[in-house]
C-alpha cells in the first residue's frame, strides 16, 4: 500500500487539511489516522476524491466507513500525560488507535470487539474527560 500526503479541501468548512493516507487507486484513499477538521474521516475510512481548480482533493463520497468506534474527548490539565498514555498504550496493544491534537483533544479509535468498557476505565481512573459530540 502506498502512503501519501494529500491536501483535502473541505467546502463546507472552507478549510484545507493535509492528510497522510494510504492510496488505494488514483482517486481512492484510506485514512491512517483521524482528520481533526472532518469528524467523518477517521481511522480506516475509505473515500474517493476529485481534484479541484486549486489542485486540491475534494471528497466526492465515502466508500467505506471506519470499522472503529471513534470518540473525541477534551483532556483536562489536572492529570499527567502518563495517565492518558496508559489508556492509549492499552488501546494500541489491542488494535485501537489514540491521537492527540492541539495538545488537549484526544481522538480514540476503539475496535468493535474491545474487551474493556472505555467509559468504565475513564471513570475508574477519575479522568473527568469531557466528550465532544456533534
Amino acid at each position: 500500500m502506498n502512503k501519501v500526503k494529500i491536501k483535502v479541501y473541505n467546502k463546507k468548512e472552507k478549510v484545507t487539511t493535509t492528510l497522510y493516507v494510504n492510496q488505494l487507486s488514483k482517486n481512492k484513499f484510506r485514512m491512517i489516522d483521524n482528520d481533526f477538521c472532518n469528524p467523518k474521516l477517521t481511522l480506516g475510512t475509505e473515500f474517493e476524491t476529485k481534484i479541484n481548480v486549486e489542485q486540491k482533493h475534494e471528497i466526492i463520497k465515502i466508500t467505506k466507513e471506519s470499522e472503529f468506534i471513534t470518540r473525541r474527548f477534551i483532556l483536562t490539565p489536572n492529570h499527567k500525560e502518563s495517565d492518558y498514555l496508559m489508556i492509549g498504550e492499552e488501546l494500541t496493544k489491542r488494535g485501537g488507535f489514540w491521537q492527540v491534537d492541539l495538545g488537549s483533544i484526544a481522538t480514540v479509535n476503539i475496535p468493535k470487539d474491545f474487551e474493556f468498557d472505555i467509559d468504565q476505565v475513564i471513570k475508574e481512573l477519575d479522568l473527568n474527560l469531557v466528550e465532544i459530540t456533534e
